[in-house]
């Protein structure tokens, strides 16, 4: 299985948070995955299997230099 997403990537998920965001940045990668909420700093564990079906799009990341 390919890899798509990296640390520090922001995606965004299928379904919203309840705080009314959708986009969420992955600080840790393994068999579970950490997310952290951009609009109010909450963090979750997800394992890979349900991350990678309830992911919507992978926007990459804002810091990286092009």
């Amino acid at each position: 299985m390919e890899q798509k997403y990296n640390l520090n990537d922001h995606v965004i998920m299928k379904k919203g948070h309840p705080c009314g965001a959708n986009e969420w940045i992955i600080i840790r990668l393994g068999v579970d995955i950490k997310l952290k909420c951009v609009n109010c700093g909450r963090e979750i564990m997800i394992n890979r299997l349900d991350f990678e079906k309830k992911l919507k799009k992978i926007i990459g990341d804002k810091n990286e230099s092009k």
